[in-house]
């Protein structure tokens, strides 16, 4: 099957972005209706005037940079800022000087805030307290005295920049975690992906090999020898870390990147009859017994459904012997299907599983368990020293995508 890189991008701020652009035009507009609600009380209204008139064309004409962080940038951000801290210090020469001592509000008002917020969602808290102290600055002088309103104005608008920046600079770090965490699990899905297609087939070549080679003798007895350890080293580096995952060096600012790579669906993705995949296995030693009707799962399901059936098989003639016999039961419920594996052998001692997992012989744990987990489904193992051993497989109608099994990431 192909193979394609999935790139997928998260990022909370966006949403900041979207609001801060709102409200720089809002903000703007308030501004404008404020001056002209008290125009006639301006000394010098054509001052106030020409601000204005570069104030909204610099808005309006700036929009898209306040669209993300990549298009915010530090030229963008310190124009922006001088345009409001231009417009707080010549109020004293457009206003009045009762209207401005009486603490009325400076030529841009509060769509200097936007300008302050800008910073702190591009560079997070310091660059807030940096561009927020110059503001306090200027308002500062702008006043000539640090009158009660001006120092609750400028400590508000200091610390909510802050607190915002703070939070932003939080966000993009849980980002950064979630993208990473992601990653492992789809390089852990994609390891187990891979582990069970050895242990069914490379291993279990092995492992014969080395049986028929003790028992032929000679150079075939040399050949089973290395065939052994070959199998054991290759158990190993399936049991052991996790495969590499990638990681990706992009902006910090733009939101944590996901990348997995997923294999491209076949043509022929409808409903398959799990019977025709579970027939090859009926035979002399092995009875199967199924419904008259089609029991009809999505085909990747119906595969991994039979392959698990196929490993509990293989444990059955590997462990109990070649004469054991077993029985496969198909049940077909409304919600879900059910197959269960049993045979007659030996059963398998208390502790058993957990000890040939701690060895690396992941046949129930990821060939069968495994795949019956990345369905939405389970598998049970139970067994009586001396009674058998019976499996059942346990796998919904309707499998959840984000259990595919080759590890697609899907969350943003």
């Amino acid at each position: 099957m192909a193979q394609r890189d999935r790139v997928m991008r998260m990022s909370v701020e966006q949403p900041l972005w979207r609001a801060l652009t709102g409200y720089r035009v809002l903000t703007m507009i308030y501004a404008i209706g404020l001056f002209a609600a008290a125009h006639d009380g301006f000394t010098r209204p054509w001052l106030a005037v020409a601000y204005f008139a570069v104030l909204g064309v610099w808005t309006l004409a700036t929009l898209p940079k306040v669209a993300s962080a990549a298009a915010c940038t530090k030229p963008f951000l310190a124009a922006d800022l001088t345009i409001a801290l231009t417009g707080i210090l010549i109020t004293p020469l457009a206003d009045a000087a009762e209207r401005v001592h009486d603490g009325g509000p400076t030529l841009p008002s509060i769509w200097t805030a936007g300008s302050v917020l800008a910073f702190a969602v591009k560079g997070g808290w310091r660059w807030a307290a940096l561009a927020s102290t110059l503001v306090a600055v200027a308002n500062l002088v702008e006043r000539g005295t640090p009158a009660r309103d001006t120092v609750h104005n400028v400590v508000l608008v200091w610390v909510a920049s802050i607190a915002i920046g703070y939070v932003v600079e939080v966000a993009r770090a849980s980002e950064r975690t979630l993208a990473r965490a992601l990653e492992i699990e789809a390089a852990t899905r994609e390891r187990e992906r891979l582990a069970r297609d050895i242990h069914d087939g490379v291993l279990q070549v092995l492992a014969m090999v080395q049986r028929r080679g003790a028992v032929i003798g000679g150079e075939a007895a040399e050949l089973g020898r290395m065939a052994g350890e070959q199998e054991v080293a290759l158990r190993t580096l399936v049991s052991g870390g996790l495969v590499p995952v990638s990681r990706a060096c992009e902006d910090a600012a733009q939101g944590a990147v996901v990348r997995s790579v997923e294999e491209d669906e076949p043509d022929h993705d409808g409903p398959m009859d799990l019977r025709s995949l579970l027939a090859p296995h009926a035979g002399s030693r092995v009875s199967l017994a199924e419904p008259g009707a089609p029991v009809t799962l999505a085909r990747e399901a119906a595969r991994e459904v039979a392959a698990a059936v196929g490993a509990a098989l293989d444990n059955v003639r590997r462990h109990a012997g070649e004469q054991a016999r077993a029985w496969i039961l198909v049940e077909d419920e409304p919600d879900e299907v059910i197959v269960t594996v049993r045979d007659d052998g030996p059963g398998i001692p208390e502790g058993r599983l957990a000890q040939a997992e701690g060895e690396g012989r992941l046949g129930v744990a990821l060939s069968i368990r495994g795949r019956l987990r990345d369905l939405g489904g389970s598998a049970d193992v139970i067994s009586v020293p001396g009674q058998g051993t019976e499996v059942e497989l346990r796998v919904p109608r309707h499998q959840q995508q984000t259990n595919d099994p080759r590890g697609k990431a899907e969350q943003r």
